[in-house]
């Protein structure tokens, strides 16, 4: 064999590596649980098709396209605390947790408005949108209205992302704020706490010594009545049959003989 056979052939297969390595690197298989969306890099059409690509293996030019995958499962994100003012100018800090899944079909939608992936979307501009969220309905609260109407104050912001989450193609699962009071609302709610158990353990208390003296009194009554019962009773007959109850029918050596009946007026 020539030598410059054995260089066609040795270039040959060099070449054919090259074109299996570029052939592989032309599709990406998209799992379940994603959406795949073809992005045109180049050309009058640079952006987003309109299809959404289905779970399967994609076929794409690399030069003049990418793919990117979009999950569609749920996902939980536990965010950086913040702090928000309300309206009064009280310090709150927001700890919040958000779950939420994009909605079908929505992926291509999504990354043609912000040109990201999930996890830039999720980080930046979800993020950002649950801070106005709750900057917005802090300051239609005071201090003292926050903390009398938490429920409702938590509930309006879950139901204004939820509806600001659907305008740009996501599905709100479940937000939780984490608020947490300023120090000092935490050291008067804390006093009132107190305050509040120690009146009632005075309170009981009292009822307890009310019930201990209504006790001593019902029984001293019943004591008089009693004894009143026992002296109103005592008669003559009454007295002569209790002796003869209690004697033991013995007559003693010296002296007198018991009398069976004596007088007792």
């Amino acid at each position: 064999m020539t030598r410059s056979r054995i260089i066609f052939l040795v270039s040959a297969f060099i070449l054919m590596i090259f074109v299996l390595i570029g052939f592989n690197s032309c599709n990406e298989r998209i799992d379940a649980g994603y959406e795949g969306i073809l992005v045109k890099l180049y050309g009058s059409e640079k952006g987003v098709q309109d299809v959404s690509l289905v779970t399967g293996r994609v076929w794409y030019n690399p030069f003049t396209e990418n793919v990117y995958e979009f999950p569609t499962y749920v996902q939980t994100i536990n965010y950086t605390a913040f702090t928000v003012n309300a309206k009064d100018g009280s310090v709150f800090s927001v700890d919040p947790t958000l779950s939420f899944k994009v909605r079908d079909g929505q992926s291509p939608v999504i990354f043609k408005k912000y040109r990201k992936d999930i996890r830039e979307i999720t980080e930046t501009t979800l993020f950002n949108y649950i801070k106005d969220a709750f900057r917005i309905e802090f300051n239609k609260y005071s201090t003292d209205s926050i903390i009398s109407n938490r429920e409702k104050f938590e509930n309006s912001i879950q139901m204004n992302m939820g509806e600001l989450l659907k305008k740009e193609g996501f599905i709100l699962e479940q937000m939780t704020s984490g608020i947490q009071y300023p120090e000092t609302i935490t050291e008067a709610i804390n006093a009132k706490n107190a305050a509040v158990q120690q009146a009632m353990r005075v309170e009981n208390e009292l009822k307890v010594s009310q019930a201990q003296a209504r006790k001593l009194i019902v029984q001293a009554e019943a004591e008089a009545k009693a004894n009143e019962l026992r002296k109103q009773s005592l008669n003559a007959l009454l007295i002569q049959q209790q002796f003869i109850e209690k004697w033991d029918g013995k007559t003693p050596i010296y002296g007198n003989a018991p009398a069976f009946f004596k007088n007792v007026d």
